[in-house]
């Protein structure tokens, strides 16, 4: 048994972690299925949320029966498993368009939770990520969204072995920068969700300051659920990482967040 800790940097809403990065710590926790250098390419994972991640408290982290647990006071809050599916990579969008895009980040306007890691527009350059993404038109999964993202040398890997002389950022911060972005394709600003699973597939760590692209694209809703998918794309236009979300719409005074009509 190990534990996990989400530190107060990265929530989501203001009292518990931001989802991506909670699923990826956990998935970079299950060392039956990590690539040996931790930096190759680590296959799908999916990572159930089950409650909301507390912040800067240890989780009792344990592995059985090819599934990995994060559990508090007994309850799990998080479970993470390989699968063997593909995942549809989201098309993408030239770093200009993106760039652009970003100046209609509804965000901009409203954001159930600006303290967010991963899209909060009150997060400083350096602390959060800053993932703005806005509107690039219709796919054909449907609605589009595309932000640059240059990795911060704050999110570094610190505990595996480079096999190249490049600093990557790491599995945890991958996966956050994929997080958000599939929330804004689903539409923030209709409904407030969060999300409840998330399955990432890791090609290759990204470099720390070199320029990103990251795109989102809906694809559907059912009741409560909104499906998402999200693609990470380096500087030479190859896929770093691809996610697919299942975002579950909540109350926004459950989890802190903001409505439209919020003062």
């Amino acid at each position: 048994m190990t534990e996990l800790i989400v530190p107060r940097r990265f929530c989501g809403p203001p009292d518990s972690g931001n989802g991506g990065w909670t699923a990826g710590a956990l998935a970079a926790l299950d060392e039956a299925d990590a690539p040996e250098d931790r930096r190759g390419s680590w296959p799908a994972i999916e990572v159930s949320l089950r409650q909301p991640p507390p912040l800067d408290t240890p989780l009792a982290v344990t592995a059985e029966g090819g599934v990995t647990t994060a559990s508090f006071g007994g309850a799990p809050v998080a479970t993470a498993q390989r699968v063997e599916r593909e995942i549809a990579d989201v098309d993408p969008v030239a770093p200009g368009a993106a760039a652009a895009a970003t100046s209609s980040y509804p965000g901009h306007t409203f954001h159930p939770f600006p303290t967010c890691f991963a899209c909060g527009t009150a997060r400083e350059e350096g602390d959060g990520l800053r993932i703005f993404p806005g509107p690039v038109g219709e796919g054909p999964g449907g609605h589009r969204v595309a932000a640059p993202w240059t990795p911060h040398p704050s999110l570094h890997e610190d505990w595996h072995t480079y096999v190249d002389e490049h600093p990557r950022a790491s599995v945890a911060a991958t996966w956050a920068a994929l997080d958000c972005i599939g929330g804004w394709a689903g539409d923030l600003t209709e409904r407030l969700m969060v999300l409840g699973r998330m399955t990432a597939r890791v090609d290759d760590l990204p470099v720390v300051g070199e320029p990103h692209v990251v795109v989102g694209e809906g694809r559907g809703r059912d009741g409560r659920k909104t499906f998402t998918a999200s693609t990470l794309y380096d500087a030479d236009g190859r896929v770093v990482a691809t996610a697919e979300h299942t975002w579950v719409a909540v109350d926004p005074a459950l989890f802190g967040g903001r409505t439209p009509t919020s003062d």
